[in-house]
């Protein structure tokens, strides 16, 4: 090597080192006097696995296709993976009736299959949040065979009963019973059992203590294994006021105020951290946790020793779609939230899961004009919010509605259900199956676009739901070639929140709060300033008051070309460092 060309790398050597130690230096400095955790800087990706991908060719998406495609999801920067339940069950609910704890659903694979997974997953540095189902269990579960066998079982009390001789047991509303009652008979007690779900998941009695020790054990068993953390289904429901007092007028209207958080709710948060959280650097956040940004927060005070994130409702339960709803009164649920939160406490941050549609379909815009802008813009707000962001599969695509024009298109529970009772009363079936385009359930579960070919690529075979047609165009082997794609866009905003301390723990203050077109907001660290600006409309919109971005640096913006205007073009989205 020439002594000029050793220099000049040496130089270079140099540079880069001072460059990376400064960088290091100025994070080290935004994060004095923070409170760090894992859980709080995460970007969690939620796999509907049943969807994913199908490495055997049955149509249904499996371990062994997450695995083919872990590569993949590590490109996408993520932290961690929060997989939809695949234990055990006969899949009346889409595997949320759980017939087996420790055991895998066959669609799925093997157990075997599941530890190759996880050792894969924390070989690529992604950790792994399993769903925990047990506010009910599935009818095929061991423990509700032998409490339906007989009064005097010893897992009788492992469920809700009701003996007949006492009449008619008070009324409680089910989510999925056609007839929309919560008690179903069973001949061979004389009983009847709670279901706040399916008629096939008989709800747990978690005031039995030998239900929670069984439980815990079960826990500590996976968190043995190695996985992560835990996602909590509908646990907001598990404690039950057992003197079943009448549900007052107007309670469908908000079902968790006066359906869940029972009388002791809390008193089971404290026991399982104590027994079972305590003892393992784990994320926890519990499905609906309160009717109110109060309630939300008596789950994850760090005093309280209960979980330690929230994932509400309220930013999503908005109707059909976030224009109805009016952006103003949707700037106001994050503003509430964070108020209560600001300092302590931590919140998730969600537009789409696996109950919801699909993310641009609902608070974007999914025609071919503005779908994949608005998707970025979407996906700028998660990144950027404080809290903990999930993100669902297929969002980085800009995946949108299928809209079925038929209900022999959806196996999903729910819908058929409201389908059938609608049917019986003689309701406006066409008008229920328009509003299901726009609502449904398995609009967010269709099989991942990966690539031009039949099927989208997810399976040889038959896929178990419909590949939506657009698949042609929107799938990731072509964005994968596109530098501009929302796919890319998604891995650049991952890659800015981690090496910006301020899109996590700095401070956040809404900005023109009555503004019905824009959502700006500031995030501040430590002497460190962020502003984001957001258009959620499809025309030109601007900040009216409280800006001032004279000698800002753009840090992102959603559009390839810079704006010749002080406009926001339609769905614009920017961060500056003021």
């Amino acid at each position: 090597m020439k002594l000029n060309h050793f220099l000049f790398l040496c130089i270079g050597l140099i540079q880069f080192s001072s460059t990376t130690l400064t960088a290091q230096d100025n994070k080290t400095l935004l994060l004095k006097n923070v409170d760090t955790k894992w859980w709080k800087e995460a970007v969690v990706y939620q796999i509907y696995p049943r969807s994913f991908k199908d490495s055997d060719g049955d149509g249904v998406g499996d371990l062994k296709g997450i695995i083919s495609k872990l590569d993949y999801i590590k490109s996408l920067g993520i932290d961690a993976v929060w997989l939809n339940p695949i234990y055990a069950s006969p899949n009346d609910d889409n595997g949320y009736d759980v017939s087996d704890y420790r055991a895998i659903m066959k669609d799925f694979g093997t157990m075997e299959d599941f530890d190759l997974m996880l050792k894969e997953m924390h070989k690529r540095g992604i950790k792994l949040i399993m769903d925990l189902v047990v506010n009910h269990s599935s009818d095929e579960h061991e423990w509700f065979k032998q409490s339906r066998s007989s009064r005097d079982n010893k897992y009788r009390d492992y469920y809700h009963w009701w003996p007949a001789e006492k009449g008619k047991p008070p009324y409680r509303w089910s989510f999925f019973d056609v007839n929309s009652d919560a008690w179903k008979y069973d001949a061979q007690t004389n009983s009847y059992y709670l279901h706040y779900f399916s008629q096939k998941q008989p709800d747990l009695n978690w005031e039995n203590p030998k239900v929670r020790e069984d439980i815990y054990d079960m826990m500590r068993w996976w968190l043995d294994k190695g996985i992560d953390g835990f996602r909590m289904d509908a646990f907001q429901f598990a404690s039950k006021d057992t003197t079943w007092p009448e549900l007052p007028k107007g309670y469908e209207k908000n079902i968790i105020k006066y359906y869940g958080v029972g009388p002791h709710l809390h008193d089971y948060l404290q026991e399982m951290n104590k027994e079972v959280f305590s003892k393992y650097d784990i994320m926890t956040v519990a499905e609906g946790a309160g009717s109110s940004p109060q309630d939300a927060m008596l789950f994850v005070d760090p005093a309280r020793k209960e979980l330690n994130m929230a994932y509400h409702f309220e930013s999503v339960d908005i109707g059909k779609h976030l224009s109805d709803f009016g952006l103003i009164k949707y700037k106001a649920i994050f503003s509430r939230y964070d108020k209560e939160f600001k300092d302590k406490g931590w919140l998730a941050i969600f537009l789409a899961n696996h109950d919801q549609p699909r993310m641009v379909s609902k608070f974007g815009n999914d025609s071919p004009e503005f779908r994949t802008i608005s998707s970025k813009m979407l996906s700028t707000f998660l990144m950027t919010m404080r809290g903990t962001p999930y993100y669902y599969y297929g969002d980085e695509l800009g995946m949108d509605n299928i809209r079925f024009n038929n209900i022999n298109d959806y196996h999903d529970l729910d819908t058929r259900n409201k389908y059938i009772a609608l049917k019986n009363k003689g309701g406006d079936l066409e008008a229920f199956l328009e509003g299901e385009k726009q609502t449904a359930r398995e609009n967010g579960r269709t099989p991942f676009q990966w690539d031009a070919k039949k099927n989208a690529g997810f399976t040889t075979g038959t896929p178990w739901l419909k590949v939506n047609p657009n698949y042609t165009t929107v799938n990731a082997d072509q964005q994968e070639k596109d530098p501009n794609s929302t796919l890319n866009y998604f891995r650049k905003l991952v890659q800015l929140r981690k090496k910006n301390p301020t899109l996590v723990y700095g401070k956040f203050e809404l900005i023109d709060e009555n503004n019905p077109a824009i959502f700006a907001y500031t995030r501040e660290l430590n002497g460190e300033k962020l502003l984001i600006v957001l258009n959620f409309t499809s025309k030109n919109a601007s900040v009216k008051t409280g800006i001032n971005i004279k000698g800002a640096k753009v840090l992102m913006n959603n559009y390839t070309t810079p704006s010749k205007s002080k406009e926001l073009r339609p769905y614009e989205a920017v961060i500056y460092q003021l």
